[in-house]
């Protein structure tokens, strides 16, 4: 089949010129990805393997998942240098998402929780565990990762959670982290820990607000259910 070059395209369609007089919102995914490949390789366009990209089994769910070069060099023409520059663009866009819902954030509840940290782990494939720590008036002044671990299990200690919380003196902490599989529910070493965790903070007279656990799209709150 006759694999047509970016070049070959009407200027009105080619990605990068759509970019500039319509801007980044008007492009799809794959325009997007276009940009970022460039050139393209020998018999295939930089549109056709952006297309591969976001469509069939690497889907633009999957495409959000990626952290390694080598996920992405098994598609035709899409070599090493290329793919280091998607996973640069989707790295980088994950890290300005976080930032940008962390500035000045607010937690009133545990929405606003799971919202501040859901584009930084939706999609990772090993679970992380994070502590929101927050001033008097709710305002989040820093989000810190105690630890992240393999496909299904992390490891936090109450003493690991709480040290940051003397360093920024927080009045209070959050904590979150993902379940890998997408699904929220809790287990019973995720309601253990957040037991121990409630009760240092008593101790320590920095009370945990609540214990989020972000699946894909979707959360589960111990607060919401009663459980805090």
């Amino acid at each position: 089949m006759t694999q047509y070059m970016i070049r070959d395209m009407a200027p009105d369609e080619r990605p990068r010129e759509r970019l500039m007089a319509h801007g980044p919102e008007a492009l799809s995914v794959s325009e997007l990805l276009a940009i970022l490949i460039g050139s393209g390789s020998r018999g295939r366009s930089a549109v056709s393997i952006a297309r591969e990209l976001t469509g069939g089994a690497f889907d633009e769910q999957r495409l959000a998942r990626v952290r390694d070069v080598r996920e992405l060099t098994g598609v035709t023409g899409l070599g090493p240098a290329r793919a280091a520059v998607i996973v640069a663009a989707l790295e980088l866009g994950r890290r300005l998402a976080a930032a940008g819902r962390g500035r000045s954030a607010v937690v009133r509840s545990p929405q606003d929780a799971a919202e501040l940290v859901m584009d930084r782990l939706r999609y990772e494939m090993q679970e992380h565990f994070l502590a929101l720590l927050l001033n008097s008036k709710g305002h989040v002044m820093a989000v810190k990762e105690i630890s992240r671990g393999c496909l299904n299990a992390t490891v936090a200690h109450p003493r690991e959670v709480f040290a940051p919380a003397i360093v920024y003196h927080a009045a209070a902490i959050l904590v979150a982290h993902n379940h890998p599989s997408g699904d929220p529910t809790p287990s019973r070493e995720d309601a253990q820990l957040t037991r121990k965790l409630e009760a240092t903070g008593k101790v320590m007279d920095v009370p945990l607000l609540d214990h989020v656990i972000i699946g894909d799209g979707i959360y589960y709150s111990f607060k919401e259910h009663g459980l805090l």
